[in-house]
């Protein structure tokens, strides 16, 4: 059985949303009458706009990464929180982070129990029809003129622009790594952008946890260059990117400085008799520390 992201699972949010919305607030509804979640690519008629089902849809992803993160995180005697608050590292009432793997289950958060933090990238992926109470699929986002996910340029520049924030709001989010997760693959243009954060220590990975967003799998990525994003095919392979981002003792630094100051730096840290001291050295000095 797949636990992650697919047709059923976006099923089960229509249906469920249908509980307590109307049909015109997850569906749009065409001149021919037909209530569907996108516009289909050459749908020429009148179009209506509607910001209703982003909550909706908002909600349930957050609460059901949630609950597939704590499936993975439980046997560990960690807990996955939702919404989670934590003043210290700009995790506000304002701006919560949507999913943290802690120590602590509460939502007030001390940054010492934080192990990761992941922000959630999701929306409807493939385009359905609802006729006589029930789901067609009617084709995958190549199909229709939305773009979902991690395919929306403003959910990426949300979620880089979140990270930064937590990354220079205090030292005490310097060890803590970020995820961005969605369901869709991202666009071309961000391949390089993914590998760079990456690089640079700013976010540790983008993941789609969405096997197979294309019917025909076609532009499926699976990787980028230096694995900036990655593709979650199974829940075994989640639960190891999960297990490896926890185990890794990481520790963000970053700085500009001349090459003279920086070669000061290394001669001086190099004085220290390990690496681990050498490694604390340079950051203590790095970030402004007197050293002489």
């Amino acid at each position: 059985m797949n636990n992650l992201w697919t047709k059923d699972v976006e099923k089960k949010f229509f249906l469920e949303s249908l509980d307590f919305a109307t049909i015109e607030q997850l569906f749009y509804v065409t001149e021919s009458n037909k209530y569907l979640a996108y516009w289909p690519k050459g749908y020429a008629g009148k179009k209506s706009t509607f910001q209703s089902r982003n909550s909706l849809i908002g909600s349930f992803t957050e609460k059901w990464t949630t609950d597939l993160i704590q499936k993975i995180v439980s046997n560990k005697g960690l807990y996955a929180v939702s919404g989670a608050i934590c003043n210290e590292i700009a995790l506000t009432n304002l701006s919560p982070a949507d999913v943290v793997i802690s120590k602590k289950k509460e939502i007030n958060q001390i940054s010492e129990d934080i192990l990761a933090i992941i922000e959630v990238k999701m929306s409807i992926v493939w385009n359905w029809e609802y006729f006589n109470g029930g789901l067609i699929c009617i084709g995958d986002y190549a199909t229709h003129q939305g773009y979902p996910g991690l395919l929306r340029s403003d959910s990426m520049l949300k979620a880089i622009g979140k990270a930064i924030n937590i990354r220079v709001s205090s030292e005490k989010a310097s060890n803590i790594p970020i995820i961005i997760m969605g369901n869709t693959p991202i666009t071309k243009s961000y391949y390089p952008k993914v590998d760079h954060l990456k690089k640079s220590g700013i976010i540790q990975g983008f993941c789609s946890i969405n096997p197979a967003p294309l019917d025909n799998n076609n532009d499926n990525i699976k990787s980028t260059t230096s694995s900036g994003f990655l593709r979650m095919d199974g829940l075994d392979e989640l639960s190891g990117y999960i297990d490896d981002l926890l185990s890794s003792k990481l520790n963000f630094f970053s700085s500009m400085k001349t090459k003279s100051e920086l070669g000061r730096i290394i001669r001086l840290a190099n004085q220290e008799k390990t690496d681990e001291s050498r490694a604390e050295a340079f950051l203590k000095m790095l970030k402004g520390d007197k050293f002489d």
